[in-house]
């Protein structure tokens, strides 16, 4: 049986409370008298390593986007000034190409760092970035010409001439990226007195973009990773920000006569982001086409990359801390608890290595850590918002997420005063500092940042040094200091009720069996819908030994449907099922449903 049969949840909660009242020395002499009880030592070992890794990670990832930009870039030999180079390698992958996609995601970051006061010495940078990025807009390519799609063209070789070669195209979520960085830039001048600059020099080159998103946004698009040409969710919602900010960003610079377009097509744009929504289990399908199970990375990087701190925990538009985006983080980590090796083990509320998706194949399918880092920055980014607010609400919808850390939670809001509160964050914050400590584990001992590590063993693979993995380790660190970007205007946005999820629908049902295990086994729960894995055992869901011998897991079903489902054993490959009758309820129309078991 499990050796961790405390409770976790109240561990971590007097773990938070003893380390606010003792010095550190003390707290680790008394650590060493009850850590063969296994109190609170993981956490605070795990925040310890944490807080070691982003102190020593943080400038060698600096360092390696810089060098991965030209012209002067280390490791960017041959890029034109501003010019990102996704990678140095140039095989097996070959990304010594630069894509408006991840140059637009970096410079980001950079004219963040520049704006709030971080590093004032990227100004030189950006300008260069703003000047390339101009050229690129202009070069004719496979997609067309500046005015007839070309600006949906991914990916231009580094001295800004076109990329002719096969490829997945057009890709439109780059003018939206691009767009936006330029006007958080944009923004900034004028509040520092540079409104001729922004007007003249930098609106010609939104403008470009924003009329490309307005004109092209509901057709097709290769999503982010290149491979399914159908809507994506991650493009729609890069889509509609971009709107926003240029709306306002034009009127505050005199050019209110495009804002009425802008504004009708964002409003549009958030309206179909809605119909993404997929309540059982209570996910984001990713992309409307590409026939996978829509789990998958551009739902998590959707949140970060929307994430506005005075929008609260908006749902409308995705923001982290939503009821939906936190169903939607569970249901997307939980897919990869048991398709790889280095996940082995690791019990179902702690935090695991994450991949683009679970179907994924490509390079041999491997956890990426930009999607480590994603997860922990929209959790960090979550904790923000709660703290900001003074407390924090569990919906129907995210009670999945949170029982997983505290088994005997109801709906309701929480104040930042109350126990459950804190056992909550807390726990949150262990959680998501896990996923920060599985990229730290990952991560060789010079600091590079590959593009993948291994399912097997967490070697560094796939492209090695590459920018958008340096650039989300900063991020998701600057997120787990507390930092955050200016608002893009998203709170209180209104949508018509005909854009409305159906959250209704759905009704959360807590599973419990009472079942005694030996070391390596574990209990799963399979059964006869979609959220409950279509009786398969291979993805079955992995049950909480928390409360051991009581095995736990929350999931979204769909409401007054029959259920049919069962319990198994997995030992090493082996499966061992309950014997029969399949065990079998109906879901209520609304309410949470706690059914506990006996392993028969």
């Amino acid at each position: 049986m499990p050796s961790y049969i405390l409770d976790w949840n109240y561990k971590d909660s007097v773990c938070s409370f003893l380390q606010t009242i003792f010095p550190q020395v003390i707290m680790w002499r008394f650590l060493r008298l009850v850590s063969t009880l296994g109190l609170c030592v993981s956490a605070f070992s795990q925040s310890s390593t944490v807080d070691s890794y982003t102190s020593t990670e943080s400038p060698i990832a600096k360092a390696g986007v810089l060098a991965n930009i030209g012209p002067s870039g280390a490791k960017s030999s041959g890029a034109y000034p501003g010019v990102v180079i996704a990678s140095p390698s140039t095989t097996n992958p070959d990304y010594l190409y630069t894509w408006v996609r991840d140059s637009s995601l970096v410079y980001k970051m950079l004219i963040d760092q520049y704006t709030s006061g971080q590093d004032t010495t990227l100004r030189a940078h950006i300008d260069n970035f703003i000047a390339a990025e101009a050229n690129i807009q202009q070069v004719t390519n496979p997609s067309g010409t500046v005015s007839t799609g070309g600006l949906g063209e991914p990916k231009f070789n580094i001295n800004e001439t076109a990329f002719t070669g096969a490829w997945g195209r057009p890709q439109r979520d780059g003018p939206a990226l691009r767009s936006t960085a330029m006007i958080t830039y944009a923004t900034w001048l004028i509040a520092n007195n540079n409104e001729t600059y922004v007007t003249d020099s930098l609106w010609p080159i939104i403008k470009l973009d924003l009329d490309y998103i307005m004109n092209n946004w509901n057709e097709t698009t290769f999503d982010l990773w290149e491979e399914v040409d159908s809507s994506s969710f991650f493009t729609s919602a890069v889509q509609h920000r971009a709107l926003r900010q240029g709306s306002a960003l034009a009127t505050a610079i005199g050019q209110s006569s495009v804002t009425s377009g802008y504004n009708t097509q964002a409003n549009n744009i958030l309206c179909f982001l809605q119909s993404f929504w997929n309540p059982s289990p209570g996910l984001m399908t990713a992309n409307t086409g590409g026939g996978r199970s829509g789990r998958d990375a551009n739902t998590v990087l959707t949140s970060i990359h929307v994430f506005d701190v005075e929008a609260g925990c908006d749902g409308v538009t995705f923001q982290p801390c939503s009821d939906i985006a936190l169903s939607n983080l569970k249901v997307y980590v939980d897919s990869f608890r048991e398709i790889y090796d280095i996940n082995t083990g690791i019990r179902a509320d702690q935090a695991v290595a994450t991949g683009r998706y679970p179907e994924d194949v490509y390079q041999g399918g491997n956890p990426w850590y930009l999607a480590s880092f994603a997860v922990a920055e929209q959790l960090y980014d979550a904790l923000i918002v709660w703290s900001n607010e003074g407390s924090l609400t569990v919906t129907d919808v995210s009670f999945p997420f949170f029982q997983q850390f505290d088994t005997s939670i109801t709906p309701g809001t929480y104040s930042s005063s109350t126990l459950t509160y804190s056992t909550l964050t807390t726990a949150i914050k262990n959680f998501t500092d896990g996923f920060v400590a599985m990229a730290a584990k990952y991560t060789p001992s010079d600091g590079g940042l590959a593009e993948q590590y291994t399912r097997s063993d967490g070697t560094p693979t796939s492209a090695l040094d590459l920018t958008w993995s340096y650039a989300s380790a900063l991020t998701a660190f600057n997120a787990r200091a507390g930092k955050t970007s200016a608002s893009w205007g998203a709170a209180g946005l209104p949508i018509s009720p005909a854009c409305s999820t159906s959250k209704a629908l759905t009704v959360p049902v807590v599973f419990n069996v009472n079942a005694t295990t030996v070391l390596g086994q574990n209990i799963y729960l399979t059964g006869s819908v979609g959220a409950l894995t279509d009786w398969s055992t291979t993805n079955a869901i992995l049950m909480s030994s928390a409360d051991y011998p009581i095995w736990s897991t929350a999931v979204t079903l769909p409401a007054n449907t029959q259920i049919q489902y069962k319990y198994i054993i997995v030992d090493s490959g082996n499966v061992t099922w309950e014997s029969d009758p399949n065990n079998e309820f109906t879901t209520p129309m609304s309410g949470i449903t706690t059914l506990n078991d006996e392993w028969r």
